[in-house]
């Protein structure tokens, strides 16, 4: 079995600050914090004149390890534990599902579930259904 360490105040600061940033866009943007929905408006022939909040968005994802680590003196530790051959297919299974599903996990279960939205209820269930079932075959049948 794999060992979860489990960090209290980095979740609870990280989930606040995915709330806050959530409720932020909503409330002054009229627009959905949804990963997948922000990045693939990133690509033509999305341009408009909100691509530069767009980029800004991804930019903030792609500087928060460094943001905490001038934040607390500690580099996130990430450690990735499979070949870039199947990392390269589970990103193209999310990809795939994020279209499919028109959304992501940040989408639909942060945003769309706080907006009472019965096709969010779904997509989580159904995803997190999916990964409960891929955890224990990865860690008990496999």
């Amino acid at each position: 079995m794999t060992p979860t360490d489990v960090t209290l105040f980095a979740s609870l600061v990280g989930g606040t600050l995915i709330g806050l940033s959530a409720v932020l866009l909503m409330a002054f943007l009229g627009r959905i914090a949804g990963i997948s929905g922000i990045g693939v408006r990133l690509l033509p022939p999305y341009l408009d004149s909100n691509t530069r909040g767009r980029v800004a968005f991804i930019l903030g994802l792609i500087a928060a390890p460094s943001a905490w680590l001038l934040a607390t003196g500690v580099q996130p530790q990430v450690t990735l534990e499979s070949s870039a051959p199947l990392l390269l297919f589970a990103g193209l299974l999310v990809g795939f599902g994020s279209v499919w599903g028109a959304g992501c996990t940040s989408g639909h279960g942060v945003c769309g579930l706080s907006r009472l939205s019965a096709r969010s209820f779904v997509a989580v269930g159904t995803f997190m259904t999916t990964a409960i079932v891929t955890v224990f075959f990865a860690r008990h049948v496999f």
